[in-house]
């Protein structure tokens, strides 16, 4: 991990080293005022050497000048190289997320996605700046002033060196401890994370159901589960501050003592005890920093911990030698598939929710699926465009094994509809171009007007530039769903899925977006998925899916006319019409 850790700071090793050797100077730098401070009290001022007292302290005005500049650049160019470290990891973890399956995101919260992505990255970018240049200055100010106090006097350097390996041991001994609370905390900071993200993502329905004693409960307990997890945290950094605190407060206590009996015997004079204790001074103040940054050592670590975890999650199958696709047909065949839910362990999850279905769909038909619900309907959408890898069995495109094409070339070739329109946060001409980024203003505009949504956006206050707000708040339901249409249309893909496109729409609205819908399936092959039989009576063929598997097939009076599954939920849904 360590290894993995250190890899991010190859793109930015030269400014890594700046900062590293800046850093050094530093300690360097350091060595000097307890050694020139020694000489004036010893020296200089006893032989009313003023020449040499002012040379001196010329010279130690012009090592802080220095050390102004080192830190300067310490502090600008070392937070620096930490953001840019950040941002690569960032990028990584983002584009690694982008690549994994549909069962990924099924089994993790978005709360969760939010803290790695944002608060443990925070944290890894602080640890990687500040820590490699504390514990270098920390440990060379440490053995320089060890190696200075040795040239004031061996045995005294002797005692201090026997103290500080039992503050070592300790600290290591409380890494694993301190490691898991933190663990814990960002947990619970990722739980608290998601409960605000569903909480705030569905303030409407709790407005309505007037659940706001609820929610609140809900929020509560993670809040409480934070401060335990917190709590925990901060009884070991506590620990882990006054236990080490006592070493340090010992050290000098020990130091104060000796130096003061060896100045007491006459084996040092009063300026080599005075340096003695600015070493001393100086040799505790980056063991404090050690200490300090022991926590944004754990802190950071952990987190680097949460994010290599999410970059070990194997992204979504690809094939190793794709079949080069262009624009497919739209000759689609299920042999024998089966396919189950599972978890992200690959445990199994459910019984299987397909078991050996077979069907086809020949190039330009219009199928539709229609039967109870659980019955696998949108699942079978979701396996054409391999959103999720089947058990077993064959599903081709073209004669193509779609475990054979790219996930990309694959998706090109398939638009998707569905009940559920989802819009990004941006203006109306930014989603339709979802369809197609390389789009002109005019293809876009042209799609919008085959989608019969042109007008409405001309009677936007801003038009095509128009904000929709945050998942399209701004818009009613059918105008998302036009602007869904459009973004179709500008894709212009071969095969289409309509997955209870219009079930969440009013009558009216229903029928004026199927006739877009019509228009969008002309010389397409298209699977739609309804509970409204009424909008697939038109369809080349109708499948009632079951849980058993396909039940019956064939056109809209071909079933009627059985009197099977299909004409008793045809005749359920029209009782009212027909009495």
């Amino acid at each position: 991990m360590l290894k993995k850790f250190l890899s991010y700071y190859k793109p930015h090793l030269k400014l890594f080293i700046l900062d590293m050797f800046c850093a050094l100077l530093v300690a360097v730098c350091n060595m000097f005022y307890p050694y020139i401070t020694k000489n004036i009290i010893g020296s200089y001022v006893p032989d009313k050497n003023l020449e040499l007292m002012i040379t001196w302290l010329a010279v130690l005005l012009a090592i802080f000048i220095l050390k102004a500049g080192l830190n300067y650049i310490i502090q600008y160019w070392g937070h620096y190289v930490g953001l840019c470290i950040q941002k690569d990891m960032r990028s990584e973890m983002f584009r690694h997320l982008e690549k994994l399956p549909f069962s990924y995101y099924d089994n993790t919260r978005t709360g969760s996605i939010m803290s790695r992505l944002v608060n443990d990255l925070f944290d890894i970018a602080e640890l990687a700046h500040h820590a490699p240049e504390d514990v270098l200055l920390s440990f060379m100010t440490i053995i320089g002033a060890l190696v200075m106090i040795l040239f004031i006097n061996p045995w005294l350097a002797l005692i201090v060196a026997v103290i500080i390996p039992f503050a070592v041991y300790f600290a290591f001994k409380m890494r694993k401890r301190m490691m898991a609370a933190f663990r814990k905390m960002r947990e619970e900071t990722a739980n608290i994370n998601s409960a605000i993200e569903s909480s705030v993502s569905g303030i409407r329905v709790t407005k309505s159901y007037t659940a706001f004693e609820h929610e609140t409960e809900k929020f509560e307990k993670n809040n409480f589960r934070l401060l335990s997890a917190r709590k925990s945290v901060y009884k070991n950094m506590g620990l882990f501050n006054s236990v080490l605190g006592f070493f340090l407060d010992a050290l000098y206590l020990v130091a104060l003592a000796s130096g003061g009996l060896f100045f007491y015997f006459g084996y040092i004079d009063i300026a080599g005890f005075t340096a003695y204790l600015l070493y001393i001074n100086m040799l505790i103040a980056p063991i404090r920093t050690l200490v300090a940054i022991f926590e944004q050592i754990q802190s950071g670590a952990s987190g680097f911990v949460r994010f290599t975890e999410v970059l070990a999650e194997k992204p979504e199958y690809e094939p190793e030698n794709p079949v080069p696709v262009g624009r497919l047909g739209g000759d689609i065949e299920y042999k024998d598939v089966c396919f189950r839910y599972t978890q992200r362990d690959g445990d199994k999850e459910s019984d299987l929710v397909i078991n050996n279905l077979s069907m086809t769909v020949r190039k330009g038909e219009t199928v539709a699926l229609v039967g109870p619900s659980g019955g696998g309907k949108t699942t079978l959408c979701h396996l054409l465009p391999r959103f999720y890898n089947i058990e077993s069995g064959k599903i081709t495109v073209d004669g193509i094994d779609i475990r054979d094409i790219s996930s990309e070339d694959l998706r090109k070739n398939i638009g998707i509809v569905a009940q559920d329109v989802f819009l990004f946060g941006g203006t109306v001409k930014e989603n339709i171009a979802y369809g197609n980024f390389d789009a002109t203003d005019e293809e876009i505009v042209e799609a919008a007007k085959r989608a019969n949504v042109h007008d409405f956006i001309m009677s936007l206050e801003n038009g095509y530039d128009t904000y929709v707000g945050e998942r399209g708040i701004k818009l009613s339901g059918g105008q998302k769903q036009r602007v869904s249409i459009a973004r179709i249309f500008l894709k212009n893909p071969s095969v289409l899925i309509l997955d209870e496109a219009t079930s969440a729409l009013d009558n009216i609205t229903e029928m004026q977006i199927q006739q877009s819908l019509e228009e969008l399936c002309r010389g397409r092959t298209t699977i739609v998925v309804a509970h409204r039989l009424s909008t697939v009576k038109n369809a080349d063929r109708i499948l009632v899916v079951t849980s058993e598997g396909i039940a019956e097939s064939g056109t809209h009076e071909e079933l009627l006319e059985k009197g099977g599954l299909y004409a008793e939920l045809y005749r359920y849904q029209f009782k009212e019409i027909e009495q």
